[in-house]
């Protein structure tokens, strides 16, 4: 690798910026066209309606405007990315010794396989744009649960795949849905049959390698009745001197009285563009949480949602950014309410340090009709320091007057007379500060699996390290 991408410094920082000597054995040409459309789709032998769909997704996606709302995207130059990079000829190895050394290396340096043997019930490992393993446990297999790469649930379920896949988010959604309809490429299927309950988290972890790359995941989730399923999702990718770009899709369709949980644990470096849109469909009875952590990248904008479409519906949404130096985390949460007595809450925690700005941006629609919704709002951030921002942008738009609907926002920063405290009682001042973070985020950090909560908690010390004094 060209030392005129990789930045040693920050890379020694960033646990995870290491870069691997794997060479894709295909990549596409750099910037977006119909001709690099064409040839993904081509690499993955897809049927013909697929590689229209995508044609289509081109076209809406050509047509709508750069957003101007939100996080400043203006230096993120599409003619500079790859759109597609295959590290591999074999996709979806069902056992670690079939993925290739060097990638199999990278993922027992994060601790993949391992946390498999032990916490989880099935995984799946991203490398550039495609899913290079996906294994479940046999006793699922049995009970008919599918937890395959989104490419083999097309090749081998494409009924059910057509039945849900773009109907959660179409491509006219948003322009970075459309873009991602257009290029998306790995990812997983997740199917949970009526009833069945998966005790164990599924966890798919993606890693960006190649210099330069878009990475377009798209996953599809289908909980049926009464079935429960948690899914874990983290990345990682180097650190180089030109920008990496992330825009994922997240479809998930809850069916009566099923529960399902979606925890994003993103620890993306410093020059990552994370543009991801990620939704819910919750029917009678049913359940879904987003827990959404936010620690890396240069720029996110990411605001899980939850269409609550039939009675007893309930949606939470537990987020938290943590904004450095030259980050902004445009996060929140949006819950829409479309049918009577559901119900839902928004808790959102941000913390900015240096001079790192950090939003909250969310939406509570409630529409005529819908009867007696309940629905709370919490924004609180925690500034560090004077040059750290924060902002917040709740949007409420509630047609019907039966809704309970709550909203509180706080902002604070460290409090001198807690690390004072702290310090009298033995601890050094970059302890104090983090012991006082990690209780900001206790709330978030309670709902994640033991091993991810001490995961947060770390990541969280290494990113307020030098933070006083």
């Amino acid at each position: 690798m060209s030392e005129n991408f990789l930045v040693e410094d920050i890379g020694n920082e960033y646990k995870y910026g290491f870069v691997d000597e794997v060479q894709p054995v295909w990549k596409a040409e750099k910037g977006l066209s119909r001709r690099v459309v064409e040839a993904i789709s081509y690499h993955k032998e897809e049927p013909a309606w697929m590689l229209q769909f995508r044609l289509k997704a081109l076209e809406i996606y050509q047509a709508k405007p750069v957003p101007t709302w939100g996080a400043d995207l203006s230096g993120l130059n599409m003619d500079e990315i790859y759109f597609y990079a295959k590290p591999t000829e074999k996709r979806d190895a069902q056992s670690w010794d079939e993925v290739p050394e060097a990638i199999r290396r990278t993922y027992e340096r994060l601790g993949i396989p391992e946390a498999e043997r032990r916490v989880l019930a099935g995984v799946g490992a991203q490398y550039d744009s495609e899913m290079v393993y996906h294994q479940v446990r046999e006793e699922l297999k049995r009970q008919g649960v599918i937890f395959v790469s989104i490419e083999e649930g097309l090749k081998h379920y494409e009924d059910l795949f057509r039945e849900y896949f773009a109907t959660v988010v179409p491509p006219e959604d948003n322009k970075y849905a459309a873009l991602n309809s257009a290029v998306w490429s790995g990812g997983s299927f997740v199917y949970v049959p009526k009833g069945v309950k998966v005790e164990l988290p599924l966890q798919a972890y993606f890693r960006v390698n190649t210099a330069e790359l878009g990475q377009f995941e798209r996953t599809l989730i289908i909980v049926d009745e009464g079935a429960e399923v948690h899914y874990i999702e983290g990345c990682t990718a180097p650190v180089y001197t030109t920008d990496s770009f992330h825009s994922g899709v997240i479809e998930i369709v809850v069916n009566q009285g099923a529960r399902s949980r979606y925890t994003t644990i993103q620890n993306w470096p410093h020059n990552m563009y994370n543009l991801v849109t990620q939704r819910a469909i919750v029917k009678k009875d049913a359940y879904h949480m987003w827990l959404d952590g936010n620690l890396g990248s240069k720029v996110t904008m990411k605001y899980p949602s939850s269409y609550l479409v039939e009675e007893g519906a309930r949606s939470d949404i537990l987020s938290i950014a943590f904004a450095n130096t030259g980050q902004h985390q445009d996060a929140g949460g949006k819950l829409i309410f479309a049918a009577s007595h559901t119900g839902g809450s928004i808790v959102s925690k941000s913390i900015s340090k240096g001079s790192g700005r950090s939003s909250y941006r969310g939406l509570i629609k409630v529409y005529e009709g819908a009867k007696h919704v309940k629905v709370n709002v919490e924004c609180d951030a925690l500034l560090i320091n004077e040059e750290s921002r924060t902002d917040t942008y709740p949007y409420m738009e509630i047609e019907d007057d039966t809704a309970t609907v709550g909203h509180e926002a706080t902002v604070s920063r460290l409090n001198d007379e807690q690390i004072f405290y702290l310090q009298s009682r033995g601890l050094p001042e970059d302890e104090a500060a983090a012991l006082i973070v990690r209780g900001f985020i206790e709330p978030v950090a309670k709902e994640l699996p033991l091993e991810y909560a001490v995961e947060l908690n770390r990541l969280i010390e290494l990113e307020m390290e030098g933070s006083v004094g």
